[in-house]
């Protein structure tokens, strides 16, 4: 590990300062891949601005048809929630999915989806919610915040302060997924929203995206048999020691029927 230095802020506006101005330095949430990657000396941070002194960063609330989740609340907090479990049990049953209980307890929803990590689970909730990403200085749509292979629409220095969850009328999740990390070789959200039928998928790709032939499907006949004939390009799709492209375009539609038989 290469030597840094190490600052602790008590407040969102301190840690943006404390960052600001800062090219080489980095926010440390959970650090589920931030060390690691310290340890192997794949990364040089000038500086690391460690975000779990500040209060307003955590945290569940319910209000007016939406769950907000402060961007430093753990997985487990998120599983365990009385109020999730209540209003999107899918979302608590995906944050449930996440590692082994020293992942869940650590790792962070804001240090998950700002890593974007082709198969980190929470990118399918952001997105088959529709979700609303509010960091230091903006709003950021679902659909606007994750741009490619470890890519998001953060700018340099933003923070990721808390994700807002309109509560859909009903949603699951179904993971493939693989049994040593318990990464999403392929992860599909289906949710029924306020603004109809949305199909994320997670692990397959660069990125998380929807289905937009399974959206329109499931409008008209939300069954798994609506589906179960759309066929998922293998191209752009990931290929790796744990599956093949193709393998992993038929899992989207294996997942895809399974989240949509749990919801049915």
């Amino acid at each position: 590990m290469y030597s840094f230095d190490y600052i602790k802020p008590t407040s969102v506006a301190d840690a943006a300062a404390k960052r600001a101005g800062n090219d080489d330095a980095s926010y440390l949430a959970g650090g589920m891949t931030l060390i690691p990657t310290l340890k192997q000396r794949l990364a040089q941070p000038s500086a690391l601005v460690d975000l779990g002194a500040i209060p307003d960063l955590k945290g569940i609330s319910v209000a007016n048809g939406v769950v907000t989740i402060g961007a430093m609340t753990c997985h487990a907090d998120v599983a365990a929630s009385a109020d999730v479990r209540k209003h999107i049990p899918a979302l608590a049953d995906l944050a449930a999915s996440i590692g082994d209980p020293q992942v869940r307890n650590r790792g962070t929803l804001g240090g998950s989806i700002a890593n974007n990590d082709p198969s980190a689970d929470y990118p399918a909730a952001i997105v088959g919610f529709n979700a609303t990403v509010h960091t230091n200085t903006r709003t950021i749509t679902a659909d606007d915040f994750f741009k490619g292979l470890f890519e998001t629409a953060l700018e340099p220095g933003e923070l990721v302060v808390k994700v807002s969850f309109p509560v859909p009328k009903r949603a699951a999740y179904a993971k493939f997924r693989n049994e040593a990390s318990r990464y999403a070789v392929v992860g599909v959200m289906v949710a029924e929203t306020a603004h109809g039928i949305r199909v994320a998928v997670t692990g397959a790709g660069a990125c998380v995206f929807r289905m937009p032939d399974m959206e329109a499907a499931l409008s008209k006949t939300f069954a798994p048999d609506a589906i179960k004939a759309i066929a998922v390009s293998a191209d752009n799709l990931n290929t790796d020691l744990h599956a093949t492209a193709e393998y992993r375009a038929n899992l989207v539609n294996v997942m895809a029927r399974r989240a949509v038989a749990a919801i049915a």
